[in-house]
């Protein structure tokens, strides 16, 4: 058996950090997506409108239940099938059109509830003060229960990313070469050598992207913490 090689480690971590990038971006196309039609939900959802709301809950509980590397393998070899019946050709598209597809169908069903959430936790009186001091409906919420409601959804977004992160690391099955990716290519070049040294450099980068994101959205949350301590008070 092969012994154990630590200096590898930062070997593979040196080569592996350079597609930082890739998985970052990756996120951030997903985010912006699968965040959009996440609020969208929520907004069905808080609708009013049983059909509407029900059909929600049936989108939310179907995603789900699906494990994200299925749902890969659907969108990744379903949908060009789907999409060809309408005279659509995806098959050329590069891997990270259907990664972001399915992460940001399945970001989206954690979103909705993040957004739920947050509304819901926001005083209905706060809301109905702010009308009876004649705002608009939509002057209240952005000036009244938005901020409020965004420092109750960070805590719940910051899990949802930190999920999104490790569930991208998927993406190496249909050929993303990503931080999981160039790991994976790594592996195969040393034929199945150094397999636990690299392993352990994917987990030091993940940690540290985990860590950078909990601190920056951390800082973030207690920043407009104090912004709505300092509106209360009349600072």
């Amino acid at each position: 058996m092969r012994p154990f090689h630590p200096l590898y480690i930062i070997e593979a971590f040196t080569k592996i950090v350079p597609f930082i990038p890739v998985t970052l971006a990756t996120m951030a196309g997903t985010v912006l997506i699968g965040g959009v039609l996440g609020l969208l939900l929520a907004v069905g959802k808080l609708s009013g409108k049983k059909g509407l709301s029900a059909a929600v809950d049936s989108y939310i509980y179907i995603v789900r239940c699906i494990p994200p590397i299925v749902l890969l393998f659907i969108v990744y070899y379903g949908l060009p099938e789907l999409l060809k019946a309408s005279g659509i050709n995806i098959n050329d598209s590069g891997k990270w059109f259907f990664v972001i597809t399915t992460f940001s169908v399945l970001f989206s069903a954690t979103m909705a509830e993040v957004f739920r959430t947050s509304y819901e936790a926001v005083d209905k009186g706060q809301r109905e003060a702010a009308l009876a001091s004649g705002l608009t409906e939509f002057q209240a919420f952005r000036r009244i229960v938005a901020p409020q409601a965004l420092i109750v959804a960070i805590p719940n977004f910051t899990n949802a990313l930190v999920k999104l992160m490790k569930e991208g690391s998927l993406s190496y099955t249909i050929g993303m070469i990503d931080v999981m990716g160039k790991g994976q290519l790594l592996i195969g070049m040393n034929q199945g050598s150094y397999g636990l040294e690299t392993y352990i450099a994917l987990a030091l980068i993940y940690w540290t992207l985990t860590v950078v994101l909990e601190k920056i959205l951390g800082t973030a949350e207690l920043n407009l913490s104090r912004g709505k301590k300092n509106l209360a008070f009349g600072r």
